[in-house]
């Protein structure tokens, strides 16, 4: 079973994300609200994926990201993103993110997409 740290401000979607994952038969070893507080547990609990909102206080997605891949750079991090932020979504990728996923959630989506990181 992966084991997953989840990064995202909004409590509500944590909470959703957590619901799918668990169905998914996926671990969640920690939860963060914001990018510094992700990169933090992501050192501590070395999860085998990190889902990452985008846009958060402090420290938004990207530049946890961007931590969290020069820390180590195989680490596996799936960015979460509403609709309509095209050009975060590339940034991104090209700083290493593995996959992205948009919100509201697809339940078979989010799955399938995880499943696909974690067998790599």
């Amino acid at each position: 079973m992966a084991t997953v740290l989840m990064v995202d401000d909004s409590r509500t979607s944590r909470k959703i994300l957590r619901a799918v994952l668990e169905r998914g038969n996926f671990e969640i070893i920690g939860e963060a609200s914001n990018g510094e507080e992700g990169y933090i547990k992501y050192k501590e609990l070395q999860p085998d994926l990190v889902t990452m909102d985008i846009t958060m206080p402090i420290m938004d997605g990207i530049e946890s990201l961007s931590l969290i891949k020069h820390a180590n750079a195989d680490a596996k991090v799936v960015m979460i993103t509403a609709a309509g932020q095209k050009e975060k979504m590339v940034d991104a990728l090209k700083r290493g993110a593995d996959e992205f996923i948009t919100k509201p959630f697809d339940e078979a989506e989010v799955i399938a997409t995880l499943k696909k990181i974690t067998d790599k």
